[in-house]
């Protein structure tokens, strides 16, 4: 069957808020050497794509215009040297951008089979799992036993990783805004879900691991939870920065580091390499696609939104309020 021409993609009209995203016509792609062609079944919606709708993330070299980082769907065209897929497979594929629209290209190593999943919930994991694998397990080193301190426990990054943490043995304490997020957290598996506007978090880990603090930190706040996070983290402590909600300047202490032997690190993933990215893939497939497919980890979806009313979703995830994945259908 012969593919369309045309497309139904979201523009950025311009810098601004999310009445800036409208529905428009484009050229449907065409993959290149290693890129599949997927008619996109479902979108997940993520801060950076809001980040590049206000004008302060832009997509790197190469990379469409129209948001979206991860996508489900059937694959509907093949690029030369693609071995893994045919025609017809069913995949959940992280995308350097393009997510929003009809048809995305991805590249072949960046693609996973959905099995049985639902197309909603596969749309909501590529971008969020291959996140919270990078920089949990492979950057922050998590092991079973430890205890993994994630700010922002009950956004998508955030319900993630307390499902990946707790299947891989650790103990898990998350910071979240209101008393139902952080119920949320805790019928998700955390131990302990701190409020940080009423409570000071810093404080309850040090109480909640007597004294000890903890092992891993996973951030996406910066500012002045910087210096807070050194002093929440326990001895040879791995802090992983994720995003700058906050600030990406802060004041801090370096002495610190040295006196407990942290590890502050960080990571984007957007911009990495081909290469990086399917190692990556690879690495979550092997290790938490078997999880994902018994429904031992799931990702919460919150609220879908059809793809022409992409600017209410990106509304939705600037009021906070939302627990898990916002996903846009097709």
């Amino acid at each position: 069957m012969a593919l369309p021409t045309s497309m139904t993609a979201i523009a950025i009209k311009a810098p601004g808020g999310p009445e800036m995203l409208v529905p428009e016509q484009r050229p449907v792609p065409v993959p290149g050497d290693g890129e599949i062609l997927v008619k996109v079944a479902a979108a997940g919606v993520n801060r950076p794509d809001v980040m590049q709708r206000q004008g302060l993330y832009p997509p790197p070299k190469g990379a469409p215009e129209t948001p979206g980082l991860e996508i489900s769907g059937n694959i509907v065209a093949l690029g030369n040297k693609v071995t893994r897929w045919k025609l017809g497979d069913k995949v959940m594929a992280l995308v350097i951008g393009g997510g929003y629209a009809q048809y995305a290209l991805a590249h072949g190593s960046h693609a996973l089979p959905t099995g049985q999943l639902p197309m909603i919930e596969a749309g909501a994991i590529p971008e969020t799992f291959m996140t919270v694998w990078h920089n949990v397990f492979q950057r922050g080193a998590l092991k079973s036993g430890e205890t993994l301190l994630v700010h922002g426990g009950s956004s998508g990054i955030g319900t993630t990783a307390i499902q990946l943490a707790k299947n891989f043995g650790a103990r898990v304490i998350v910071t979240a805004g209101t008393e139902a997020k952080c119920e949320a957290c805790r019928t998700l598996g955390a131990d302990l879900a701190i409020n940080y506007k009423t409570e000071d978090f810093v404080e309850k880990v040090k109480t909640a691991t007597d004294g000890k603090g903890a092992d891993v930190i996973l951030d996406m706040v910066g500012g002045d939870y910087i210096a807070r996070n050194y002093e929440a983290a326990a001895v040879e402590g791995r802090i992983v920065q994720i995003a700058f909600m906050g600030s990406p300047k802060a004041t801090v202490n370096f002495q610190r580091i040295m006196l407990k032997r942290l590890h502050h690190t960080g990571s984007t993933l957007r911009s990495r390499s081909v290469a990086d990215k399917g190692a990556i893939t690879l690495d979550l497939e092997k290790n938490a696609l078997p999880l994902i497919v018994s429904g031992k980890v799931k990702p919460v979806i919150f609220k879908t939104f059809p793809l022409d009313q992409a600017s209410a979703a990106h509304a939705l995830m600037e009021t906070d309020a939302h627990i898990g994945k916002i996903v846009l259908t097709l």
